[in-house]
């Protein structure tokens, strides 16, 4: 492309963390930037657990996206769906959702952020059961279903138990954070608002394939957090792995072959994880294989090989490693996406200034962080492993410096500090829509 003649063209899928940084890091870069998002806001999702399990709202972890660029005139963002990549004439179709319009949009550069979901293994047909909460709509739903379980109990006496029962798979950091979180409100902020029950008789399962929680921590902080969990009332399932999910129970396998069953009217998924079908669908434009995770491979400069105008990032890709001389799949967490982010807008911004290539990406892994419930948490950062207090007090800053938006900071500082002295939840109202979909699963 010739830099004279026009600005650069840059479009990026994706208002994630990756999505976000990336449009934010080429502000000084002569491009025109297209950022095409299914949703009109930006997710702060580490946080989404929370609205689950009524402690923040919705719009305390989320601000529309147009409001962030609001001063960045030449970025122009585009809600609707990616359904088609053209890489050969270089152009996305973009599906509007109220009409099903398709609509082509052109480019010079391509920055695909697409993120992850949850994988059920080959079992798509419990998702409808066993709920996830990466997306902001599936955590109001989950929390409808939680604090209905609640009522139901109340209305319910003979079936009191399943209602009471919450069954949360997967025991790494979303599954530790949601149980922790369940049982605080069972046993701390609802224990005093029913007449008919006792919702301190709820009982918490976390249930892992693994020998552990927290596997990715480590050691001694997977063994902290388990004893964490234990003292709010956790009941962690390890070495068993789920069979079967239906509206009123789960079947759990040992890893000595063994069943049992499990009755509940609450699961939430928080086990294993599938890169987003923008994977596969610029595998497919590339020709190139996706691996079991559906994610695809890219070099080590985050290019798509044989494309160098497009670059893939986040959950979605593995990156090749010139030292391991293979790709390397890196954590789910929001720093590599926002690192990776940067550096593709370096990438394009080194392309339309005519300068040398970057060198290869490189992660700089500054700890890893899990909270269990108030004042609970471990923490891993550049070697040093602490938990409790201090442990929680250094979760909370660090999530409260990578939220978007002074008020959004300020918000959820204040309903921490509230929850902190007085266990209270503001947020615990059961929508319609929650209700609804609670009545039709």
């Amino acid at each position: 492309m010739n830099t004279a003649e026009a600005s650069a063209r840059v479009v990026v899928i994706g208002g994630g963390f990756g999505g976000l940084q990336a449009v934010r890091a080429l502000r000084r870069v002569d491009a025109d930037i297209t950022l095409i998002d299914r949703h009109n806001y930006h997710l702060f999702q580490p946080l989404t657990y929370q609205v689950a399990t009524g402690a923040l709202a919705p719009g305390d972890i989320a601000i529309p996206l147009r409001h962030v660029f609001r001063r960045q005139e030449r970025v122009r963002v585009l809600m609707g769906e990616v359904t088609a990549c053209d890489l050969e004439q270089r152009e996305v179709t973009l599906k509007e959702a109220p009409s099903s319009a398709d609509i082509p949009i052109p480019y010079d550069y391509l920055i695909v952020a697409g993120g992850s979901d949850y994988s059920y293994f080959g079992h798509d047909e419990w998702r409808s059961v066993a709920l996830e909460v990466k997306s902001l709509d599936s955590a109001l739903e989950v929390r409808g279903r939680i604090l209905h379980a609640f009522e139901a109990a109340e209305l319910h006496p003979d079936e009191r138990d399943s209602w009471l029962t919450f069954v949360v798979v997967g025991a790494g950091p979303t599954g530790v954070e949601m149980a922790g979180q369940i049982a605080e409100l069972a046993h701390g902020t609802l224990r005093k608002e029913f007449r008919q029950i006792d919702p301190r008789t709820a009982r918490v399962l976390l249930v892992e394939m693994g020998d552990r929680v927290l596997a990715s921590f480590a050691s001694p902080l997977p063994e902290r957090a388990a004893r964490s969990l234990r003292r709010i009332g956790v009941t962690t399932m390890l070495d068993h792995r789920v069979t079967e999910v239906s509206t009123d129970r789960v079947v759990v396998e040992a890893s000595d072959g063994t069943s049992s069953e499990i009755a509940t009217r609450n699961v939430v998924w928080a086990a294993g994880v599938r890169a987003s079908p923008l994977a596969q669908l610029l595998a497919d434009a590339a020709r190139a294989q996706t691996d079991r995770a559906g994610r695809i491979a890219v070099e080590a400069d985050l290019r798509l090989p044989g494309h160098p105008d497009v670059l893939a990032l986040g959950d979605m890709v593995r990156v090749s490693d010139p030292d391991a001389h293979e790709a390397r799949v890196y954590p789910g967490l929001a720093p590599v996406a926002m690192q990776q982010g940067r550096y593709a807008a370096g990438v394009i911004a080194a392309a339309v200034g005519g300068r040398p290539p970057a060198a290869p990406w490189h992660y700089r892994d500054k700890g890893t962080l899990a909270t269990i419930g108030r004042a609970r948490a471990v923490a891993d950062v550049r070697g040093l492993r602490f938990s409790g207090l201090p442990a929680w007090l250094t979760w909370l800053v660090v999530h409260i410096f990578y939220l978007i938006g002074f008020e959004n900071r300020f918000i959820v500082l204040s309903r921490w500090a509230y929850s902190y002295f007085t266990g209270g939840r503001g947020n615990r109202l059961i929508t319609a829509a929650a209700k609804g979909s609670r009545e039709r699963g």
